[in-house]
């Protein structure tokens, strides 16, 4: 997994076809056919055993050793049962690029006592290093180069889109809705079956080396998680990428994972995490185009509020029922615009009011003054215009109006001139001007949902979180992990209910107070000390596994009883509840029982909320509403670990709870925050215990007085790889300087920003010319994400932070590293303020970067340092740094 080699794909100077012929249905035969029309300037030779003077005027040869010269890019299209000896022979003619368009059907079978048809091209590249895409590609279109080795079946107008598919057939069908609709592009690659250069590669590659402005992206399905959110998130920090993804549904979904435990559509986790990497997410390929029309076009929207004007009001209510299902808001005019609205008599049906209808009788003119009123209002924060066609009013004439005083509306224009004859040349002059513009209101709509979505995402990959709620301790990690290790020993896959309980109040979640027994006696003794009305609970192995739910909700509190007011009655209750398992569950054991108060009168609310584990993305958070008598997975929302409480909020936000919250509570604020924290300690959890497969919280009641975990369960199994690396704890440590300062050591978070920001401040010009090479005065907020919201998989940043008397912390010095995505060479650079230096931080931050580089096997370090900058030059020097 890696970007090694994949220049010759993308920039090959000679290109070798195997298996081309002038036979009419030759796929090798094509290929050479694309190369030649679309201009490629450099060599191309074909093979073929049949020995072939030339194909279709380019040189032909018997075999691959007797080519003239190593070619750069080898395009295999020879039956796939050859496929992996002409990798192992092209590997040692030393071809660094293998593109294979071959397929079949039989590729993962292996027959005739030798492993697959995949098993052997993986290792025939291994032998020798060279790069393979494919099996079943389309191939690669590079415009901008002059290069199409595909079997694509017209020529590729250039552009500043790239697209990433893993089907063929779709980047052909994607080829000819692009050239309808005039979109370049500047790279299209489809991986088909891919057993060696992957999706994240190829992000990678773009992502480093292509001015491409937008990536089309699309999935069938993931095999690296961790790469490809690595890769993903990189790549949407610097331009906008779409995502469409087939296998939405169980029935179209190919790959044979099994079931996320808890989650209703394994969808929703890849929501999650398109969402989690600040990329817009659209549910079909005519939306694709939609979207990166809106976005490559509009300007940062500052909110969600759409205002609509109409020459009639049945196209407008089609746009608000639409805008409003997606989650949209319609704009509040301010009384300003009410008026002027007005007193130009502009609306037909609702004056003043949102949407503006003109009208059947509206004249270009009369629709350019009213986008002027509503553009102008600060409560609007984009226009839609829909207009259907009239005698007074002709699309291409109000469209060439809008177009012609554009300059006049202050605010993002969408348009939507509705039918398909006499509004096509309108769209076509709204094309022209870059105006975005769409066949139906409703698709409008939605494309300015795209918009919407994108700033969310993008401000939550980019925004600076408040501090953590909650920090673990080495004591907290250790007790837990002995639980666990001691559960794992005995042969357990599950914790019990009391074992449970005590990791949840070790990280700091409440529980109800229970007592756990063994006997009817116990259970008596315990019921004496519980005032009022009691719940037991049998706990057994079928019900210490998080999200089991059955076809019957009910069924699942077959082992509890409520309303216990006695001793005797708890006794008797231990005595059922024992011979109920007996009876229904043989082969499990009882572990314990569950004493608690009966948790009433409070108007609690009943969430939901733990940990589950995805076989693609590793862990994932869910939450949502709580109980088992409602159909709790259908408000269930997800999101990846870690979290922060930016990330929280929003998690909690997109459900029914906080709908809840916000028209029940007497204090709104509170609770979420007090959700949000939870989840961050859940999230906390599965960083911190590895082997944690699953955790449920549910009911966990929420109320005016506190939240309290009711019911839980937690199981265990092989330790976890997340897809968003989390927080390094193992990795800080404490040192004293030579001032005998007490400093923390240890790899920045999102949340460090304050701490950057004051550090930037305390830097000296000079310093900060040192580092940044310029005069850098303030950082902005996207410079405080990229510097304090870091990926863990490529980059490391450390800190050397100090407690002061009063309480607060402060900053002394950072070194940073960049990893290219192969690992073999990092950059770094070091900063210590100004007053503290001599101190040894630099010596110290450094030594530190550089055994960790060493313990992740990076090959290589390097640093850009000014040449007056001569105490830091010294220090490379003494730290065995060579000058280039």
């Amino acid at each position: 997994m890696s970007t090694r080699f994949l220049r010759h794909f993308f920039e090959p100077r000679t290109i070798a076809v195997i298996g081309a012929s002038e036979k009419p249905h030759s796929l090798g035969g094509l290929v050479i056919r694309n190369l030649q029309e679309a201009g490629f300037p450099g060599t191309i030779w074909a093979v073929n055993p049949k020995g072939y003077e030339s194909v279709f005027g380019q040189p032909a040869f018997a075999r691959i050793a007797q080519l003239p010269e190593t070619p750069d890019l080898a395009v295999i299209c020879s039956p796939v049962d050859t496929v992996p000896g002409r990798i192992a022979r092209l590997g040692r003619f030393g071809v660094r690029a293998a593109l294979v368009l071959s397929g079949g059907s039989h590729l993962d079978e292996a027959r005739d006592g030798k492993a697959s048809i995949r098993e052997r091209m993986l290792n025939a590249a291994r032998e020798s290093g060279i790069r393979v895409l494919g099996p079943e590609c389309m191939g690669l279109i590079v415009p901008g180069r002059k290069l199409n080795a595909s079997y694509a079946s017209q020529p590729i107008k250039a552009g500043r889109v790239a697209y990433l598919g893993q089907s063929g057939m779709l980047g052909t069908a994607m080829i000819d809705w692009a050239a309808g609709r005039g979109v370049g592009f500047s790279h299209l690659i489809t991986v088909g079956d891919s057993v060696d250069v992957m999706l994240p590669d190829l992000l990678d590659y773009i992502n480093q080396y292509s001015p491409t402005q937008a990536i089309l992206l699309h999935l069938e399905k993931i095999l690296d998680a961790q790469h490809f959110m690595t890769a993903l998130r990189d790549a949407s920090r610097n331009r906008l990428v779409l995502a469409i993804k087939s296998g939405r549904t169980p029935e179209s979904d190919l790959t044979g994972l099994p079931p996320t435990p808890g989650v209703a559509n394994r969808d929703q986790v890849f929501e999650a995490a398109f969402s989690r990497a600040g990329v817009v997410r659209v549910q079909d390929s005519d939306e694709l185009f939609d979207a990166l029309m809106t976005l490559s076009r509009m300007k940062p929207l500052r909110g969600d509020r759409l205002a609509i004007v109409s020459n009639g009001l049945g196209p407008a209510m089609l746009a608000i029922d639409k805008l409003i299902s997606a989650g949209g808001k319609l704009a509040n005019f301010t009384e300003e615009t009410r008026a002027a609205l007005e007193r130009g008599d502009f609306d037909m049906s609702k004056p003043g009011e949102n949407p503006v209808d003109l009208g059947g009788n509206a004249t270009p003119e009369k629709f350019v003054d009213a986008i002027e009123i509503v553009a102008n209002d600060p409560s609007v924060d984009a226009v839609l215009v829909v207009h259907a066609p009239t005698r007074l009013a002709p699309s291409k004439t109000t469209a060439q109006a809008v177009v012609a005083n554009r300059k006049r509306f202050r605010r993002n224009l969408l348009t939507s001139f509705m039918g398909l004859e006499e509004a096509l040349s309108a769209r076509h002059e709204c094309n022209l001007a870059g105006i975005p513009t769409y066949v139906s209101p409703e698709k409008a709509v939605k494309a300015f949902m795209h918009m919407v979505d994108y700033q969310r995402v993008q401000a939550l990959l980019q925004e600076t979180p408040p501090s953590l709620p909650f920090t673990t301790t080495a004591d907290i990690r250790r007790r837990c992990r002995t639980l666990i290790r001691d559960a794992k020993a005995q042969g357990r896959e599950t914790l019990s209910h009391s074992e449970t309980a005590q990791v949840l109040e070790a990280y700091g979640i409440s529980v109800a107070p229970s007592r756990y027994v063994a006997t009817p006696e116990e259970g008596a003794l315990a019921a004496e000390e519980v005032e009022g009305a009691m719940a037991l609970k049998v706990i057994h192995e079928g019900n210490c596994r998080p999200f089991r739910y059955r076809k019957h909700p009910h069924r699942l509190s077959a082992g509890l009883l409520q309303d216990l007011r006695t001793p005797e009655q708890v006794a008797e209750g231990v005595r059922q509840l024992g011979e109920k398992v007996a009876e229904k569950f043989p082969a499990f054991e009882v572990r314990e029982y569950c004493l608690q108060p009966m948790q009433r009168g409070k108007h609690s609310l009943q969430v939901c909320a733990g940990v589950t584990r995805d076989p693609v993305f590793g862990p994932v958070i869910v939450f949502g509403i709580g109980g088992y008598k409602v159909n709790i997975l259908a408000d269930r929302q997800v999101a990846l670990p870690p979290l922060n409480m930016t990330l929280a909020e929003d998690m909690v936000d997109r459900t029914h709870v906080a709908r809840l919250i916000h028209e029940h509570s007497s204090d709104p604020d509170r609770d979420i925050q007090r959700l949000c924290q939870l989840l961050v300690k859940l999230s906390q959890m599965a960083s911190d215990l590895l082997e944690l497969r699953g955790v449920e919280i549910n009911p966990l009641l929420l109320n005016r007085d506190d939240m309290v975990a009711v019911d839980f369960a937690m199981d265990l199994g092989a330790p976890a790889r997340f897809a968003i690396m989390p927080y390094p704890e193992e990795l800080r440590e404490w040192v004293t300087l030579k001032n005998g300062w007490e400093v923390e050591v240890r790899p920045i978070r999102a949340e460090d920003a304050p701490l950057i920001t004051i550090f930037h401040r305390q830097l000296s010009e000079e310093s900060i010319r040192f580092r940044y090479f310029h005069n850098k005065s303030d950082l902005t907020q996207r410079d405080l994400s990229m510097l304090s919201h870091i990926n863990y998989d490529r980059q490391m940043a450390f800190i050397a932070e100090h407690l002061r008397d009063d309480g607060s912390k402060e900053m002394l010095g950072v070194v940073r590293v960049w990893n290219d995505p192969d690992n073999i060479r990092t950059e770094f650079s070091v900063i210590i303020r100004d007053d503290l230096q001599g101190l040894g931080i630099g010596s110290l931050l450094m030594n530190k970067m550089i055994d960790y580089c060493r313990s992740v096997g990076t090959l290589e370090m390097i640093g850009k340092i000014m040449v007056d900058n001569h105490p830091m030059r010294a220090l490379m020097k003494h730290l065995g740094f060579r000058k280039n």
